[in-house]
């Protein structure tokens, strides 16, 4: 499942980087607009409408959940007016600050603000590595002040809405150290990047995928070592709950792909937020899954067992390792792209913004543009091949936990209802928006299919869990 602070989105940040040259954001570490703007957690791509129901919310108001029959995505009418506000809101700001960054970069460049960052990075050294913290570490923090209004404003909401608990002070700090993560990426992307393209003019792009692959990987790798943990405090699962490890212990065997104890982690999210979540991240050896302590704390254990089942359907499918691996795809295709658009764009812009050629660092903003335009119109399609992951994902929840869980399908449909209830996900998303950001299907999707997936009663094989 996904969230506002997603840290199995650590590598795009990477992979934005050696795009850009120059990076904005480290994905995941600190909210991407794209991510913000979906709400919370698990959320998608139909339309469906939630009943506004009479009753109050079973999980917000005990803690626990209730056993109660749930066939549809049900909301109170205060929460559910709360849910069309906060999402709606977030809607508005990811496309705000999608085009404010855009109008931010053709304002830097049309001013010359960026050619003149780039003659006071070469006038005061001529070593190749001192230009690039030069011109990367001012622009990159310049970008990130020009965008701190509008993050600024989300995290009031947040703390409006009641979706997170994190002080000014703690968010702050968390903003400063992404953006210093996000500047050395940004300074070692920017060499690289810069130093094949003087070496190579016309194949740039294909040089530079080739060196940005396996460094991706490597960040992949690292992430839940070295980065999530700056973020977040994450503990063994057995330590504090060696009861669901063993239940995690059991479900894996059913399913025959077999999770060692080992790599089962508790996040304290609720030091942060009032979000639920669960996730799969790392490759190879760093490969794990992790639950948050929030979605421990408002879940019964069959409900539990069914959203781990659905993060088991991640870690036995492999959608860590294809997820990474469309987003290889996607960066070579992306690559070139940009270098076609970087021809275009100096030659009719390059003299006005005064960039000398595509081996200058001032051609590194150009990029940086050309990377968000990109970036933005293949939100749907990144969000489309995750909508189908999670699906599957769910798909697979249900055939691993049958059998195991006495009413699965309602165990999955309410750990649904749950997280529905608390990170205040839209009932009734516009379609264009669930087309353009979900990630997830809707939540009302997600509890029909629940119910009305069944091919045992049809004689039929189950897909994944034989």
């Amino acid at each position: 499942m996904k969230a506002i602070f997603e840290p199995t989105g650590f590598w795009m940040a990477w992979v934005r980087a050696v795009l850009l040259s120059a990076s904005l954001l480290a994905a995941g570490l600190i909210p991407t607009w794209a991510k913000v703007a979906q709400g919370g957690s698990a959320i998608g791509a139909e339309a469906t409408t939630a009943t506004v129901a009479g009753q109050a919310d079973s999980a917000t108001k005990t803690g626990k959940t209730q056993k109660v029959e749930t066939k549809e995505y049900q909301l109170s009418p205060e929460r559910y007016a709360k849910a069309i506000a906060y999402s709606r809101a977030g809607y508005l700001i990811y496309f705000v600050s999608v085009f404010w960054e855009i109008a931010a970069l053709v304002l830097l460049l049309s001013s010359r603000a960026v050619a003149k960052l780039r003659d006071f990075a070469e006038e005061k050294s001529k070593s190749f590595w001192l230009q690039a913290v030069l011109f990367v570490a001012p622009l990159s923090l310049l970008l990130a002040l020009l965008n701190l209004p509008i993050r600024m404003y989300w995290h009031h909401l947040s703390l409006q809405y009641e979706q997170s608990i994190q002080r000014w002070g703690s968010w702050f700090w968390d903003w400063s150290k992404g953006e210093l993560l996000a500047t050395a990426l940004g300074i070692l992307a920017a060499m690289l990047l810069l130093a094949i393209i003087r070496w190579r003019p016309r194949t740039w792009w294909l040089y530079f995928w080739a060196a940005a692959v396996p460094l991706s990987a490597f960040l992949v790798f690292l992430s839940p070592w070295v980065f999530d943990p700056m973020f977040h405090t994450f503990r063994p699962l057995g330590e504090t709950h060696p009861e669901l490890v063993q239940a995690i212990g059991k479900l894996t065997a059913h399913a025959g792909v077999p999770i060692p104890a080992d790599r089962m982690f508790l996040m304290e999210a609720s030091e942060k937020t009032n979000q639920l979540n669960a996730y799969v991240t790392g490759l190879g050896a760093s490969k794990r899954v992790v639950v948050w302590d929030t979605m421990i704390s408002h879940s019964n254990p069959d409900e539990l067992l069914a959203v781990v089942g659905h993060e088991l359907g991640h870690y036995a499918l492999g959608h860590v390792l294809k997820g990474f691996a469309f987003g290889v795809v996607g960066m070579f295709f992306g690559l070139y792209a940009a270098y076609l658009a970087l021809q275009w764009v100096l030659k009719h812009r390059g003299g006005t913004w005064g960039v000398r050629g595509q081996g200058d660092w001032a051609a590194l903003a150009v990029l940086l543009l050309i990377a968000n335009v990109l970036s933005f119109l293949s939100e749907p399609i990144g969000n489309g091949i995750s909508r189908m992951q999670e699906h599957a994902a769910d798909v697979y929840s249900l055939e691993v936990i049958h059998g195991i869980v006495p009413d699965g399908p309602e165990a999955a449909a309410h750990s649904f209802q749950v997280m529905g209830e608390h990170d205040l996900a839209d009932p009734n998303p516009p379609p264009f928006v669930k087309f353009w950001l979900y990630s997830h299907p809707p939540l009302g999707d997600r509890v029909n299919f629940a119910h009305n997936y069944d091919p045992w009663s049809k004689g039929q094989e189950p897909k994944y869990v034989k």
